[in-house]
């Protein structure tokens, strides 16, 4: 018997790629989106920095929302909106889409009975509520329930399973603005107290602006606070806000969106994860992505989709770091190790269309059950 002075909410934990989020069924929650994000912030237990009141783990990765509903549009299974819940204040940001996460929604849906599975595979169309798009992804499936187990491997994620392979191609111009906002498939931009600065501006999934890693007097292989300089990071956040004013929107330092990675040609490094040794021959450059303050420890899965449109298209910093390496397979040395996502870019146009933009994730149920939400929250203004 639960308390009178709580109300209880179904939850499920997934584990999506290398990150791990909430995900909440849309038509449990209240339908005004203040009440819906004071629920939404009292289960995860922010604003605190520990979370200890709720079931949020206390970092980026690990303090992430999907909602998960009926399709609102005829040619999606089912509606999907992300939210990066922040740890220490009361905001929760809707802006673009995680990725990993989003990697959870498809095997959700079939197991509460959203979408009917179909066996061997069952190709789930989710409808994003973030961007107004629809990517669709791919659940291997038996006895009618998402195969969990299997030998695929995510980098930064312990073990192996079954792998999803989620098609973004759907998600090109997420910010409205197509695939180069600009135009171009380079710009420069003038950064306050650092000067110009050369990158690329791409959308997919989400809109990540990529410079070179030397330019910034970094050398791409960089994973902790602690191997930047003092003020490196204020830096990068200084180019990231010029990079709001490229796309036109209002600068947020809790936005997420738009992204900012720098990268580098391949060399040896180690993974920070498993202290083994990547050897340069292993992939086809090396990407780092500024994160909330930080260098992302892995990497995001919209921002690999990014990474592998940039990686195939001529003249871009990404493909300038990729150098002779060629074919569809791009593959991403990042912290936690290499990442692989297909990439087809058509020139038939004269411009570039991405015909192709898709990655693998595993994903797995952790738990489910009832987070109980105090009934004060209802009535606090």
């Amino acid at each position: 018997m639960y308390s009178r002075e709580a109300t209880p909410f179904y939850t499920t934990i997934y584990r999506g790629g290398t990150s791990k989020g909430i995900v909440l069924h849309e038509n449990d929650l209240p339908p005004d989106a203040r009440t819906r994000d004071k629920v939404i912030l009292a289960i995860f237990g922010s604003p605190d920095p520990r979370q200890i009141d709720g079931l949020g783990g206390a970092e980026v990765l690990t303090s992430k929302l999907a909602i998960v509903g009926p399709p609102s549009v005829s040619d999606a299974d089912v509606d999907y909106t992300f939210g990066q819940v922040d740890i220490e204040t009361a905001y929760i940001s809707y802006s673009g889409l995680c990725g990993n996460i989003s990697c959870v929604v498809a095997p959700f849906a079939i197991e509460e009975g959203l979408v009917r599975a179909v066996e061997p595979v069952t190709k789930v169309r989710v409808y994003s509520r973030n961007t107004n798009q629809i990517f669709v992804t791919e659940v291997p499936v038996k006895d009618g329930r998402p195969v969990v187990d299997g030998d695929y491997v995510v980098p930064g994620v312990p073990g192996s399973g079954a792998k999803l392979n989620i098609d973004m191609v759907g998600t090109v111009g997420s910010f409205g603005k197509g695939l180069l906002p600009t135009g171009n498939v380079r710009d420069k931009i003038t950064v306050p107290g650092i000067g110009k600065i050369e990158g690329s501006l791409v959308d997919a999934v989400n809109p990540c602006f990529f410079v070179r890693a030397k330019d910034l007097g970094l050398r791409g292989d960089e994973v902790n606070r602690s191997d930047v300089a003092e003020g490196k990071l204020n830096e990068l956040e200084a180019i990231r806000k010029e990079v709001f004013a490229l796309i036109g929107k209002p600068y947020n330092e809790k936005d997420a969106v738009p992204f900012l990675a720098f990268v580098s040609a391949p060399m040896d490094y180690t993974n920070h994860l498993t202290h083994e040794l990547i050897r340069a021959e292993d992939c086809d450059f090396l990407s780092r992505v500024y994160f909330m303050r930080g260098i992302h420890q892995t990497y995001p899965g919209s921002i690999s989709c990014c990474t592998g449109a940039a990686a195939v298209i001529p003249g871009t910093v990404v493909y300038e770091a990729r150098g002779s390496k060629k074919g569809k397979e791009v593959l991403i040395g990042h912290p936690g190790g290499v990442i692989d996502v297909e990439s087809v870019c058509d020139m038939s146009s004269g411009k570039p269309e991405i015909a192709r933009v898709s990655y693998g994730r595993t994903a797995r149920r952790i738990m489910d059950g009832y987070s109980y939400v105090p009934n004060r929250i209802f009535m606090e203004d």
